[in-house]
């Protein structure tokens, strides 16, 4: 894939490498803790699951980090990709829908390093509303313009029903969110300029079923041929990595 830029002159990375960038994070995180010093392009593409060209190819996206035959500094390429993931940014999280799935997402990890903040969280259900969820008490959905006046929320988590979360993903935008989570398992609308990605468990699971389904018959019950971790390892040649939904 070729290297463009956008009208800023600001190199692009390709979506299939940014998806990758956090699981490098992690794993030179975890060899920072370790004591490990440096890191060679092949241990990295080994604990990543991808081919050590792949890692070279993602990494000089990002700058000329590597020395040949001694490879990377794990704490400096740690936090030249935290750089530039924008871990350093305090990115003000707004949260819509506070059942099951709204609150296990608030009190997620996720939510509490990585520059990401609660700053709100919405429902419609009286019997939520005011209560305290994590860091924040739970706000009617009819008072979301008053958010505006306060701070702009960078981020906005649909964690409602289907039904409700395309006039819940109107009115983020409507209030200036940018970026939209969706939780809810339905296809959302959104002009451009937003950005928008799903995480979907039933699409994951359909995919898992995909390839469950095409397990050799030969295996003996209870065996699992290896499977490649979809989006981590090498791609067929002339491929990208798969991504999720944009």
């Amino acid at each position: 894939m070729s290297i463009d830029r956008d009208l800023a002159g600001v190199r692009r990375i390709p979506e299939a490498t940014v998806v990758r960038l956090p699981v490098y994070q992690r794993i030179l995180a975890e060899l920072g803790r370790a004591g490990v010093p440096t890191v060679s392009s092949e241990l990295l593409a080994g604990l990543a699951r991808v081919n050590a060209a792949k890692v070279r190819k993602d990494l000089s996206l990002l700058g000329s980090f590597g020395t040949r035959g001694t490879g990377y500094d794990t704490a400096f390429l740690l936090e030249q990709i935290e750089l530039a993931l924008g871990v350093d940014h305090d990115w003000p999280v707004v949260v819509v829908g506070i059942g099951n799935l709204g609150r296990a997402l608030v009190n997620s990890a996720g939510f509490s390093s990585r520059g990401f903040r609660i700053a709100a969280l919405f429902d419609t259900d009286p019997a939520v509303v005011g209560q305290q969820v994590g860091p924040a008490v739970v706000r009617d959905m009819a008072t979301l313009a008053d958010l505006a006046a306060q701070e702009r929320a960078a981020i906005g988590v649909v964690a409602t029903p289907s039904a409700a979360a395309q006039e819940v993903t109107d009115q983020l935008i409507g209030i200036g969110v940018r970026s939209i989570l969706n939780f809810a398992p339905t296809v959302l609308t959104v002009p451009a300029g937003v950005l928008l990605r799903y995480v979907d468990l039933s699409i994951e699971l359909q995919v898992m079923s995909f390839y469950l389904t095409r397990l050799p018959a030969a295996d003996p019950p209870g065996v699992l041929a290896p499977i490649r971790s979809v989006g981590l390892t090498p791609p067929a040649p002339g491929e990208d990595a798969p991504a999720g939904p944009t």
